[in-house]
């Protein structure tokens, strides 16, 4: 990186202009043209980093301010190049000091070479993530040069609030099963003799169905982890959609759901199709369950072939779940497939639909919803064939 002392206003680098060649010379005929050099192209690389860039030269006035610190500081290059670091990038510590004074990066202890990240403000409260390099031509030798990084926090805040709104459903949703275990648990324990066995079987049956839904929290849980890490596992083998969308239903219908409000529609001939049968299941169990619940008249499956999802494969296979009710507001549309998104106030934890999602994505496919032509929901995944490649 090549540091000069002149200022070039509105420039983003500050160095000395070339001297003007002879006339006659060779290099008077591109002394016009646009300079192409290492430099530029340094510049241009500057420009293109995500995290801000400022560098001060020996005497601590600003030499490079990419595009990204204008975008954090909200601070014109233009006028930030040759000022003082100090002025160019007033930041104050959590406590209200002034951070350059504080840690006086050119007279300070000799043998410091950085400043760790740490949150900074700058003025008007914003607050960034900054971390600093001291660069010495020798150990212990003066300061060259100060590379500060700056880094918007917004993201790493989305991040804590996510976190934090996953813990908070988690502890709700686990405390009212395990407030029914414990209580049923401790009064059969204390008073097993006075109920009769039909109370006794009931009580049984809710400490079951309440185990049940903790064990089904704990299993989103770990999809989700496994989604976010990108450690979904996908074990792939054939899988007959039409048989597996009709399990479902003939369970909804033998727990008490007439037969009649479900229609499966499957078009044939479909294409071979490889995937997860377990983490399929959990798909249609998710958008099946969430059109009784939460829609109204018939639930309508189609299952068709379609364009795959997948480069170099001309098939796939589409499911597509519809339901005749309210439907999902437009402008929720976009937020349907994040977590703790729920349609309505009938409970669940919100994270459904985003394993849904990662699952499909898993295998390659992809998700949309919509409205259904006769009013509702509509869901739509698509899977590629991802036949194995000793069988193409």
């Amino acid at each position: 990186m090549s540091v000069g002392t002149s200022s070039t206003p509105g420039g983003r680098d500050v160095r000395q202009p070339p001297a003007a060649a002879p006339p006659g010379d060779p290099a008077d005929a591109t002394a016009s043209a646009p300079d192409t050099g290492p430099d530029d192209l340094q510049d241009d690389l500057h420009d293109d980093l995500p995290d801000g860039l400022v560098v001060a030269d020996e005497h601590g006035r600003v030499v490079r301010f990419n595009a990204a610190a204008e975008r954090i500081t909200a601070t014109r290059a233009a006028d930030a190049l040759g000022q003082p670091l100090e002025k160019a990038l007033p930041l104050e510590d959590l406590e209200g000091r002034r951070w350059w004074p504080l840690t006086d990066p050119y007279g300070g202890l000799a043998i410091r070479v950085r400043q760790p990240e740490r949150n900074l403000l700058l003025p008007g409260g914003r607050e960034v993530l900054v971390t600093a390099r001291y660069v010495r031509a020798r150990p212990t030798g003066p300061v060259r040069r100060v590379v500060v990084c700056l880094r918007d926090t917004e993201g790493r805040r989305r991040t804590e609030r996510s976190h934090a709104e996953l813990i908070a459903t988690v502890a709700h949703e686990l405390r009212s099963p395990l407030t029914s275990v414990k209580g049923f648990t401790a009064t059969l324990l204390a008073k097993w003799e006075r109920f009769t066995d039909d109370q006794k079987r009931l009580m049984l049956e809710t400490v079951d169905a309440d185990a049940d839904r903790v064990t089904r929290l704990i299993a989103e849980l770990l999809d989700i982890s496994r989604i976010d890490s990108g450690r979904l596992e996908v074990r792939r083998q054939p899988v007959d959609m039409g048989a597996a969308v009709g399990r479902h239903i003939q369970a909804y219908v033998a727990a008490g759901q007439p037969a009649d409000r479900f229609l499966l529609r499957i078009e044939q001939p479909l294409p071979a199709l490889w995937a997860d049968p377990d983490k399929i299941d959990q798909v249609l169990s998710n958008l099946i369950e969430n059109a009784v619940r939460h829609g109204e008249g018939t639930v309508t499956i189609d299952i068709t072939p379609a364009a795959s999802p997948r480069e170099g494969e001309d098939t796939g296979t589409s499911v597509t779940v519809s339901d005749e009710g309210a439907g999902i507001p437009e402008e929720s549309m976009n937020r349907v497939f994040t977590r703790f998104w729920r349609g309505s106030k009938r409970g669940g934890t919100g994270l459904g639909l985003y394993i849904v999602k990662g699952i499909v994505e898993a295998h390659g496919g992809v998700i949309t919803v919509g409205r259904a032509p006769g009013g509702g929901a509509e869901f739509r995944f698509t899977l590629p064939v991802a036949a194995p490649a000793y069988l193409t």
